[in-house]
């Protein structure tokens, strides 16, 4: 199989943005997801166990050296930067701030980028600032498969509009055709 895992950024909108695209994939989705949305430092950790209620792929919140499990979505916790190793577990830091956020998109997207090469997914969604857009092009620049959210219908369309300047990805999609696109991706083994 060419994909093993998809890194999907997301800020302002994010919430409903997931609530869209992770409700469709399937219980037995064969990738590992990794999400980082944009949320408060001191927000409580409700965003994993909501996006879990609605999803058929289980979603937690990531937890420090965890062994990567495909059909598993791992959501960044408030405050931390996630970083996927190369042994394919997790890592949780406090380091500074990257564009302004921690979690920061560009650390996970880089860190998976150097973990999955050519095996990983990335995906930029809504979003009011440029974080994903540097991550994202490191994932295309080690042979991944880059989407993008059309910028026309993201409640924010500052970062996907970043992403595709910086990135031209493989796809521009509307968000109702991110989660079909995946299972086509996935369920075919060869990249389009």
């Amino acid at each position: 199989m060419p994909y093993k895992a998809v890194a999907i950024g997301s800020s302002a909108g994010g919430i409903n943005a997931l609530k869209t695209i992770l409700p469709q994939l399937p219980a037995d989705f064969p990738a590992a997801v990794f999400i980082i949305q944009h949320i408060s430092p001191s927000s409580e950790s409700y965003m994993a166990k909501f996006l879990d209620n609605i999803s058929g792929i289980r979603v937690k919140e990531a937890d420090e050296k965890e062994v990567i499990k495909p059909g598993v979505a791992y959501v960044a916790p408030p405050n931390y930067h996630l970083l996927i190793e190369e042994d394919f577990t997790l890592s949780l830091s406090v380091e500074e701030k990257v564009n302004y956020s921690r979690p920061s998109i560009d650390v996970t997207f880089e860190t998976a980028a150097l973990a999955y090469g050519k095996q990983l997914v990335g995906i930029v969604l809504t979003g009011a600032n440029s974080d994903g857009a540097q991550g994202l092009k490191t994932i295309k620049d080690r042979g991944g498969f880059t989407i993008v959210q059309n910028p026309d219908e993201a409640e924010s369309a500052a970062m996907p509009s970043s992403a595709i300047k910086l990135v031209r990805p493989h796809k521009i999609l509307k968000l109702r055709e991110i989660a079909a696109f995946l299972k086509i991706l996935f369920q075919d083994n060869s990249p389009l």
